[in-house]
């Protein structure tokens, strides 16, 4: 069931409580649940509470609230990529960080986000598209620097981009099907990941 107001969904760690928070929180979750073709700016504004032509004190279009939900996601999740990189020490180790933190990107606090990142990226400008693909490429080249690193520890075998977009896939079709209240935490979902992708 979707919700009928902002009020009634969970607040997504990347975007503040400010009015362009609330905008993008909303964005995000009905991006989400009903797709951005069928999300109009009149339901977007009765969702957060306010008049449609408020939305454009904020933003240009739709399109830049698409860009904008889009570019706090990699932004806030860069960062946890990062934080991911430096608690551990070895390439080993910084890969199980990793996968947990998409893990938690992904079934977590910002997964409506990162399923609007991911589903609708060609709803987006080609010009949007392309301000966004440096952020997007920095964000997978934290993924591939570890890669790479255990290929030359010998750990890995395969092509790292190829490899990075199979575990990607892997990781991102999580949302489909985990739970955290179900069978096993996220802890022992990142073990069985990493043990499979280390073997």
């Amino acid at each position: 069931m979707i919700a009928t107001s902002i009020t009634e969904i969970e607040p997504i760690a990347c975007f503040d409580d400010s009015a362009r928070g609330r905008l993008l929180l909303g964005a995000a979750y009905l991006f989400h649940k009903q797709g951005y073709a069928k999300t109009t700016v009149r339901e977007l504004a009765n969702f957060i509470g306010i008049q449609s032509g408020s939305l454009f004190h904020h933003f240009k279009s739709k399109d830049d609230i698409l860009a904008n939900v889009m570019h706090e996601t990699i932004i806030y999740n860069h960062a946890r990529l990062l934080d991911a990189i430096n608690q551990g020490n070895h390439p080993e180790q910084q890969l199980k960080n990793l996968i947990k933190a998409e893990l938690v990107s992904i079934t977590g606090d910002t997964g409506s986000a990162m399923a609007v990142l991911v589903y609708e990226w060609f709803a987006l400008s080609k010009e949007r598209q392309d301000e966004l693909l440096k952020l997007r490429n920095d964000y997978e080249n934290i993924w591939l620097n570890v890669i790479e690193e255990l290929k030359v520890l010998g750990k890995i075998q395969h092509d790292a981009f190829i490899w990075r977009r199979l575990l990607g896939g892997a990781i991102a079709w999580t949302v489909t099907w985990y739970r955290p209240d179900g069978k096993i935490s996220l802890d022992e979902l990142t073990e069985i990941v990493w043990e499979m992708v280390m073997q």
